[in-house]
């Protein structure tokens, strides 16, 4: 990745611990990271700094993450922006839940590191593709 060329990655979560280990893989491996632990502060971020993409906890203490979601895709000028969904929840009708709120990708916590890093780079590739 050429200097200047740093991905931004919102990470909205609440956990201090995952937090930092999100913010670490994504600063290890060349991105550069906001931090917003509160939901309601999310789209007002995404709106001022444009991130590449936005990983989201879906469960926040004031507002869900699903919502969140909702309401950056209802946004024309962040709705282009792809949303990844961390949470604790892994069945299935929850995948459906977050696929349908509007995140372009999935992960269960905790996070598989391999699987974390892969499915970010894609989802910002995709973004730069389109």
């Amino acid at each position: 990745m050429a200097a200047g060329e740093k991905k931004t990655v919102l990470v909205v979560e609440d956990n201090e611990l995952n937090m930092r280990l999100f913010c670490d893989l994504l600063d290890a491996f060349g991105f550069q990271t906001l931090q917003c632990r509160d939901g309601a502060k999310a789209v007002e971020l995404a709106r001022q700094h444009k991130p590449d993409l936005i990983i989201m906890d879906i469960q926040l203490p004031e507002v869900s993450g699903l919502d969140i979601t909702r309401w950056i895709k209802d946004d024309e000028s962040i709705r282009a922006i792809p949303v990844l969904a961390v949470t604790a929840f892994a069945m299935r009708a929850d995948e459906q839940r977050v696929r349908e709120a509007g995140c372009e990708g999935y992960l269960s916590k905790p996070i598989q590191m391999k699987s974390f890093l892969s499915t970010v780079q894609e989802l910002v590739d995709d973004r730069k593709a389109a």
